[in-house]
């Protein structure tokens, strides 16, 4: 059922909980894939009832950042949620989210500040912004997040522990296509000889993992292999960063351990995609 109102959410998502009915949400920006579809058969698993949001949050994005053509298709996002039995889509419009006068925002301090923090300032204000208030209209059991983007899984989870909010957060694992590519709604700007270079981040962090197993810890030698395989392809514009960190604090690491996060954000051709491992 589709649900654009936030009054009407909130009644629905009350009566199922005065039922006794569990909730698992599944938050989106909409244009799904396979790694959403992945979340949301986790979500019907755990829970009687699942609830997917699409909603393009114009607080995460910076100035001359894709808004504007960030990938939206609702027909097909529907087809997509009707296959896979979903309960209930919260579709809210801009307006419906952020009322003229909205002026509150939630922000979570210290790890929001490393690795994609560095680079988007503002933009986990505005993931944990949305979050929350998709929580409180929602109020589910539990919410699934894809480990594609960890720090965001990270910063939600801080959220959640600090503010006392009760939700179980569940990270997912990243869902890749054959070639080993993580999925992205943003692959679809990518053209055929961009989309050969972007394979590159993904072979660099296997690349890597496969280098620590092997004894290799250097955090240097290991970025610097990293970096060469990545630039091996024209279309790779701008590796923005690669650093292997701490998975809890993000803070750098000289000697890499078991349980680090090795992440990366890199511009192949106009578009950034991030990608992720854990030692």
């Amino acid at each position: 059922m589709l649900v654009e109102k936030i009054s009407e959410m909130k009644s629905v998502t009350k009566r199922l909980r005065f039922e006794g009915r569990s909730i698992g949400f599944v938050p989106t920006m909409g244009f799904l894939h396979e790694g959403h579809v992945s979340l949301i058969r986790r979500s019907k698993q755990d829970n009687d009832i699942t609830v997917v949001s699409i909603f393009v949050n114009p607080l995460q994005f910076g100035e001359n950042e894709d808004f504007d053509r960030y990938p939206r298709d609702l027909n097909r996002d529907l087809e997509i949620l009707r296959e896979e039995k979903v309960d209930y889509l919260f579709y809210p419009s801009h307006k419906e989210m952020y009322p003229d006068g909205f002026s509150t925002t939630v922000e979570v301090k210290g790890i929001t500040e490393k690795l994609c923090g560095a680079f988007r300032p503002g933009h986990f204000k505005g993931v944990t912004t949305v979050v929350l208030k998709l929580f409180n209209i929602i109020k589910p059991d539990r919410a699934y997040f894809g480990l594609k983007d960890f720090q965001q899984y990270k910063v939600i989870e801080r959220m959640v522990r600090d503010l006392n909010l009760d939700v179980e957060i569940v990270g997912c694992p990243i869902v890749r296509e054959k070639d080993g590519l993580a999925m992205s709604s943003r692959n679809r700007y990518l053209t055929d000889n961009e989309r050969k270079g972007a394979v590159l981040l993904s072979q660099a962090l296997f690349e890597a993992k496969k280098m620590f197993d092997l004894g290799i810890n250097d955090v240097s030698k290991l970025k610097e292999e990293m970096k060469k395989i990545i630039q091996s392809n024209p279309e790779v514009r701008e590796i923005q960063y690669i650093e292997i960190v701490d998975s809890e604090t993000f803070e750098e690491k000289v000697k890499a351990e078991k349980g680090d996060l090795i992440a990366l954000a890199v511009f192949v051709g106009d578009t950034r995609l991030i990608d992720n491992i854990q030692l």
